[in-house]
């Protein structure tokens, strides 16, 4: 038994889907790096801002928790905002390639997360 090959007006379609699905992902990959994403920590003792690109574009502080005598407190919050800020943006992309794809993982479309 022979195994079937897809006709030509097949693959062709299956071609022009698989460019739609991948201008789609161009198109939510760069709606992503143009939002923000804001985290604090410290009960909000210190918030920062970045772009779906991770690029620090605010950071915002209590006067309070500037302390000289606990620059490591400080330094803490700061990674601790900064980190959750970056996850808020790679689930967002993550989860805005999955609506796109369906979950699906397709070699060489990928390169796009």
């Amino acid at each position: 038994m022979k195994a079937r090959i897809p006709s030509q007006p097949n693959r062709n379609e299956m071609m022009m889907r698989l460019q739609k699905m991948q201008e789609e992902m161009q198109r939510v990959q760069e709606e992503v790096e143009n939002s923000e994403f804001t985290a604090s920590a410290g009960g909000g003792a210190v918030e920062v801002t970045v772009t779906g690109k991770h690029e620090v574009v605010k950071i915002k502080m209590q006067p309070d928790v500037v302390d000289a005598e606990d620059i490591d407190m400080l330094e803490d919050l700061l990674l601790a905002s900064l980190n959750e800020a970056i996850r808020k943006a790679n689930d967002t992309m993550e989860q805005s390639m999955n609506s796109v794809t369906g979950g699906m993982n397709i070699p060489g479309l990928g390169g796009l997360m």
